[in-house]
């Protein structure tokens, strides 16, 4: 039945294998077989840091799949440039070289078996590729976005075993001088039929609230263009500034957790002062390994000021360069550096705060003053500890999510008194509440809030603790203590876009439809680049609402920018049914199914979260006509 239902999905296929293995075999058996291997595992990882999933690994040959195309291109060259650097490091002739195909094609997955044509289109293009070449067809050249920094050489069509008509094919290369485009923190690893899915309808929002909570960030989908509607909506009388990801100039290239958590921390220290309009951290993050002009990220953020730099670190020491940039311009207003050791790390930044703040002419209240100088552990070792773990929890797996509990623990043991630790500890059980990912449910919520309760007694001022209650109160059921905190986490952090994002999803479950649909439009006046997470919610406050062809707008949007979430296929099925076009509908529900096979109308009834029984009526019956399973 799974396989039925997977039939004809369209997926991004990867397929490398290496060039001469009988050759190195014969070499020498043993080491050739050990080196092999030991590339395939370093393939593997980067395929799941760039979000895919390796379905096969066999011999000499490595079978992946992906949801987006430039994830799957991004992978096979940053692998093939670390393969590259490895080779040249050995001192005989045993190197492996691998060449890559990729294609898109529609796929049948069963037991983490996937076949079909776009594997084998995959597979013959990787044939025509250059040792440490990558081919691809131009249906992934067009999926590419073209602000990727790629060369791309037609090498016309070509006629390829199995297949009637000639094929075109492009070969695809790193520009000279640029860098492979980092994975998107924040997004489930692997595509979606294959990720441990969410159960309940909670977790539509939970990758954009509870990821951006902990890291700020969202961007398990692609992004939405920016319209010059959205930039109006950022317009304000506060100077309006975006913090742009600090590059990482350390030798060692793990240093990369260090660089984004600095980058995470002044984002939040500035968005916390009221005289400053500051993008929202995810937007600021999709600029992330690209170079663009400043003037052009400025127009598109809809801010005047861009401040961008780098952090090295050296053992104990801390080099943080910075530079305000005018955005209309891109003229430096000042540029600065700042020297420290790991001891000094909060003062650094403090320091970096305060000059932007007096070139930009804010005034503090004596709240943010206290809070600018506020230090939130004495351990340098603690806070490296907690980025660490910060760095695991946008990774999204059960795995990920008790590394970085562990991490989490490991600064609390360092700092009994580390209130923002605590917090985080708190979040990964609400996170494996909300993903089914815990085998005790009910221990992970007790324990949640226990460390939440104990984040509280040490600082109040941690919006991650309100929006964890709320979500676990919310998974209990308890629709006014959820809502209560949902509002604490804005009256603490006010223009925290995800803090509104999460108010409007536990309002919507309480029955206050117009209070979610204020509160989403809130988010996204903050939150500049609309993620298809918050046209899911949209849709779905505009189905409870009876709206149903403004839902039906928003939910497509959604699917466009995330294909690959199965309550938004469900929730758009109940609206096509409301609207009458039942054909559309059953299809919906075939993608939900190929996505999650379990899906049931008795699961969505025990595990539904609406304090109103006519609202999971209402839903429930729409999707009753549209073909769920009883």
């Amino acid at each position: 039945m799974a396989a039925k239902q997977l039939s004809g999905k369209l997926a991004v296929i990867l397929h490398a294998d290496v060039v001469g293995s009988t050759a190195l075999v014969q070499q020498n058996e043993h080491k050739a077989h050990t080196r092999i291997q030991g590339s395939f595992k370093r393939f593997a990882e980067t395929i799941s840091k760039y979000h895919g999933q390796v379905r096969e690994l066999r011999g000499d040959a490595l079978l992946a799949e992906f949801n987006r195309a430039s994830d799957a291109v991004s992978a096979a060259l940053s692998f093939l440039s670390d393969q590259a650097n490895f080779n040249a490091q050995l001192d005989d002739n045993i190197r492996p070289l691998v060449r890559v195909g990729i294609a898109m094609g529609e796929v049948v997955i069963a037991d983490n078996t996937i076949t079909g044509a776009g594997v084998v289109l995959a597979q013959r293009l990787e044939q025509l590729a250059n040792s440490g070449g990558i081919c691809i067809t131009p249906a992934v050249r067009e999926a590419i976005p073209r602000r990727l920094p790629f060369e791309l050489e037609n090498i016309g069509e070509q006629e390829l075993k199995g297949f009637e008509e000639p094929v075109g094919v492009y070969r695809v290369a790193l520009k000279r001088g640029a860098s492979v485009p980092l994975p998107e923190p924040g997004r489930s690893s692997g595509p979606a039929e294959s990720s441990p899915r969410p159960k309940v309808m909670i977790a539509l929002v939970a990758l954009a609230v509870i990821a951006a909570v902990t890291y700020g960030v969202v961007n398990w989908q692609s992004k939405e263009p920016i319209s010059s509607e959205s930039k109006e909506q950022t317009q304000s009388e506060r100077p309006s500034i975006a913090v742009l990801p600090f590059d990482n100039m350390s030798d060692d290239p793990d240093q990369e957790y260090f660089a984004d958590g600095i980058t995470e921390d002044l984002t939040t220290d500035l968005s916390r002062i009221s005289g400053l309009f500051v993008v929202a951290r995810n937007s600021s993050f999709s600029y992330k390994g690209r170079s663009m002009d400043l003037r052009t990220v400025s127009q598109e953020l809809g801010v005047k000021y861009i401040l961008e730099g780098s952090v090295r670190r050296v053992n104990d020491q801390i080099r943080i360069n910075a530079q305000l940039v005018d955005g209309e311009t891109g003229g430096h207003i000042w540029a600065d550096r700042f020297d420290g050791t790991m001891a000094d790390i909060f003062s650094l930044q403090d320091d970096v705060n305060r000059k932007i703040v007096e070139e930009l002419k804010v005034n503090l209240t004596p709240t943010e003053e206290e809070r600018l100088i506020k230090v939130e552990t004495t351990n340098p070792d603690a806070y490296d500890m907690l980025l660490r773990g910060l760095q695991q929890y946008t990774y999204y797996s059960r795995e990920s999510m008790v590394a970085a509990r562990e991490m989490f623990k490991q600064a609390v043991a360092l700092d009994p008194n580390y209130a923002r630790a605590y917090s985080n500890i708190a979040l990964t059980y609400g996170t494996e509440v909300n993903f089914y990912w815990t085998p005790n449910r009910e221990e992970s919520i007790k324990l949640g809030l226990e460390y939440a309760n104990r984040a509280l007694q040490l600082d109040d001022g941690i919006p991650q603790i309100y929006l964890t209650r709320s979500i676990l109160y919310l998974s209990q059921r308890q629709h006014e203590a959820a809502v209560e905190a949902a509002m604490r986490t804005i009256e603490v952090f006010p223009d925290y876009a995800d803090g509104h994002a999460a108010l409007a999803f536990i309002l919507s479950y309480s029955g206050q439809y117009e209070q979610a649909l204020e509160a989403l439009e809130h988010a996204k006046q903050l939150n500049i680049q609309v993620t298809g997470v918050y046209y899911g919610v949209e849709g779905r406050i505009l189905f409870l609402m009876g709206r149903y062809t403004d839902a039906l707008a928003s939910l497509e949007k959604s699917i466009e920018l995330n294909p690959g979430f199965d309550r938004t296929h469900l929730t758009l099925a109940a609206v096509l049914v409301r609207l009458g076009q039942l054909d559309d509908a059953a299809w919906s529900v075939e993608e939900a199914l190929a996505i999650t096979p379990e899906i049931t109308l008795a699961k969505e009834r025990r595990e539904a979260n609406y304090l109103y029984e006519a609202d999971l009526e209402n839903y429930l019956d729409a999707l009753r006509e549209a073909g769920v399973p009883e």
